[in-house]
């Protein structure tokens, strides 16, 4: 996540085509580091992508996750537990 993360950075930023290099400098700046393999992957795959693009593929990405679920029991478990310790102190 890190790697993508700090590629979209370089794009906000105004890089339109980021390099293994420019995102490694991110990371390094953040105080962590890349890696090679994934950052390999990573700008392989988003190569010559446009903004446009990017973001068609984020958004895929993002149903992909949808389809996915498991991320909203952890919280929804949590605030059960939560008002049935409110409801045993107030017996």
């Amino acid at each position: 996540m890190k790697v993508i993360a700090a590629y979209l950075l370089l794009i906000v930023g105004g890089n339109t085509a980021p390099t293994a290099a420019d995102v490694k400098t991110v990371l390094a700046a953040a105080g962590t580091e890349a890696d090679a393999d994934a950052l390999t992957r990573l700008t392989a795959a988003l190569e010559g992508k446009t903004v446009e693009e990017l973001s068609e593929i984020i958004a895929a990405g993002k149903e992909k996750l949808v389809n996915i679920g498991g991320g909203a029991a952890a919280p929804a478990a949590a605030g059960a537990a939560a008002e049935a310790v409110v409801e045993e102190e107030e017996e």
